[in-house]
């Protein structure tokens, strides 16, 4: 059963509960089975399943109360619910679809068309996963498949880019804004090395804040220097103009403080030992070039 996708049923009745468990074990897949929606939100909070099937009808909160609080926070609000229902109504399977259902299933239900349901909606999001949910940029299966390459590659280079201040700027503006300012900042690293016509050169996330390209040791000086340009200039507008400027003209305006710290990390005489001591050499290269500007200033 390793790696076989998870299925979540919340579904009260024990004998369509215990259907459901069996049938879908018997198909591969790693199934969890609970009968109230409080169980499932406290399932959820330790493990996330790859899908929810949930009832409607259930003894404590019903199935909308369930996905509405699954949709109202980052962590859960991307796993996708099919709802299991006897209501037919169609003022019902709106409610569920506009809080952000994937499907409507009304009970009794041919359990091999649910079955083709669930499959569908776990490949649609597996190819969803292959992304960054922010950024678009390949997601972190993809991203550590590349660097993996370097640990038996010659003459490679790394830029490490850091965003820093996150949390603060957050905290002022908004998960939005900070989200705006993570997009932006890879769209800005997307067209620069674009620019610097690397066929091969791959950008991707260490984390929600660092970013890495591998690039062409011979082109990563100039992608560095273009990238610094690009985020000094767009700097002001990741913050509401009358808060840039306040902060320009009032030494007492406090901003909430963003830096990037741009590193530049090359192939070493000797390779690395695994990923885990590539990606720690990436981010100290970062911090290092950090630690340099500070000096310097």
């Amino acid at each position: 059963m390793a790696g076989a996708p998870h299925i979540l049923v919340v579904e009260d009745q024990v004998s369509t509960a215990e259907m459901l468990t069996s049938y879908f074990r018997a198909q591969g897949y790693e199934v969890t089975s609970v009968g109230w929606g409080n169980d499932a939100l406290a399932f959820i909070e330790k493990t996330i399943p790859d899908l929810v099937v949930l009832d409607i009808r259930l003894p404590d909160i019903d199935g909308y109360e369930v996905c509405r609080r699954l949709r109202a926070h980052r962590r859960t609000e991307h796993i996708p619910v099919i709802f299991l229902t006897e209501r037919r109504e169609r003022g019902d399977r709106l409610a569920g679809l506009q809080l952000g259902a994937v499907d409507y299933v009304t009970k009794p239900f041919d359990v091999q068309e649910l079955r083709l349901r669930v499959r569908n909606v776990l490949r649609r999001s597996n190819l969803e996963q292959l992304s960054h949910p922010i950024t678009g940029l390949p997601a972190a299966s993809l991203a550590d498949e590349r660097l993996c390459e370097l640990l038996t590659s010659s003459d490679w280079a790394v830029l490490s880019v850091g965003l820093q201040g996150l949390r603060g700027f957050a905290e002022s503006y908004g998960f939005v804004a900070r989200d705006d300012v993570v997009r932006a900042v890879a769209l800005m690293l997307g067209h620069v090395v674009n620019e610097s016509h690397d066929s091969d050169a791959f950008v991707g996330h260490l984390d929600d804040t660092n970013f890495f390209v591998v690039i062409a040791p011979d082109r990563v000086k100039q992608v560095r220097q273009a990238l610094t340009v690009r985020l000094n200039e767009a700097m002001a507008f990741f913050y509401p103009r009358a808060d840039w400027e306040a902060g320009r003209t009032d030494s007492d305006a406090k901003l909430p403080r963003l830096d990037v710290a741009i590193g530049v990390l090359r192939s070493p005489v000797r390779s690395f030992g695994n990923l885990d001591d590539l990606k720690r050499a990436i981010i100290r290269a970062q911090n290092e070039a950090q630690s340099e500007a500070q000096r310097a200033d």
